[in-house]
């Protein structure tokens, strides 16, 4: 994960296109720009310059696990046997070409790692547990909780207040 800090320096046009993105990314550049009060063709020029600064990483449709049949989501605590640079690399390849891992972090405290999981039930959470995560090298410890009840979630970043309301909500 890079932590790289916006190399350009974004006014409030910017701001309100980021959040307007963040909650309609179908929507057209005409769309766009009236929502945000700009022209077209100086909308459609603010929005290639943020995504080819970075700002706007990609595009995506977010969908129902629960309509998809995935009704089992586990946060899982790894702690490594030693946390050293090969056996960090290692794990997070891993975690990579796993599509069940929905999120991995390299955590402070009593895990190594936290990881956010989905799938259909207890029988590929098993399957995921025994026959792959407890067989990745260096996984010394593994603990599960399950999530009873997804009280919030969202994936719009928080934007400067006054920026992020004209976005509205969808």
């Amino acid at each position: 994960m890079r932590h790289d800090m916006p190399q350009q320096v974004l006014d409030t046009k910017d701001y309100e296109l980021l959040a307007y993105l963040q909650n309609h990314a179908r929507a057209s550049n005409v769309e766009l720009a009236a929502a945000v009060h700009l022209s077209p063709s100086p909308c459609l020029a603010r929005v290639r310059k943020l995504a080819k600064s970075g700002l706007i990483r990609r595009y995506v449709a977010l969908l129902d696990p629960l309509k998809l049949g995935l009704t089992v989501s586990v946060f899982i605590q790894v702690r490594l046997e030693k946390q050293v640079e090969h056996a960090l690399n290692t794990f997070e390849k891993a975690m990579g070409e796993r599509p069940e891992v929905m999120e991995c972090y390299l955590m402070t405290g009593d895990a190594d790692y936290l990881l956010r999981v989905v799938v259909p039930d207890m029988q590929a959470l098993e399957r995921f547990i025994v026959d792959f995560l407890s067989r990745v090298p260096g996984v010394g410890n593994i603990k599960s909780s399950f999530a009873l009840k997804q009280v919030k979630y969202q994936t719009a970043l928080p934007l400067p207040r006054k920026a992020a309301n004209k976005g509205g909500r969808s």
